[in-house]
């Protein structure tokens, strides 16, 4: 599984996804929900990991909860959305109480940050 493959790419994620389905019907949680949203997302692709997400909005334990907009944010950015994954991981920023997830989270919002375009006064002035 997960801890046990030597690396990412050899991680059994339908395996995973499977598990996080049996322990949703035998314990119902949005937090195991969110999980198997990562996992099917490995699967089935980001948005079918983003469909099982919306489901999770309307929970009010979730609403409040940074994890959903940072695994959001996660999959918009796996998705190409890159525009609205940094307003998530902004988002999911604002919300932890975590200093460390906090930092984490800035720092992946502002690696999605587009760079300065033509006319920016942002942009770096050619040499001469």
């Amino acid at each position: 599984m997960h801890a046990e493959a030597g690396e990412a790419e050899a991680t059994d994620w339908p395996q995973i996804q499977l598990l996080y389905k049996i322990l949703e019907r035998i314990a119902p949680n949005p937090m195991v929900t969110l999980n198997r949203a990562v996992a099917l997302a490995e699967t089935e692709g980001p948005p079918a990991g983003l469909a099982l997400l919306a489901t999770l909005e309307a929970d009010a334990r979730m609403a409040a909860h940074h994890r959903l907009y940072a695994v959001r944010a996660h999959l918009l950015e796996k998705d190409g959305d890159l525009a609205a994954a940094r307003e998530d991981y902004r988002r999911a920023a604002r919300m932890t109480a975590s200093l460390a997830e906090r930092r984490y989270l800035e720092d992946r919002a502002a690696r999605l940050d587009p760079g300065p375009g033509p006319g920016d006064d942002r942009a770096p002035e050619s040499p001469g």
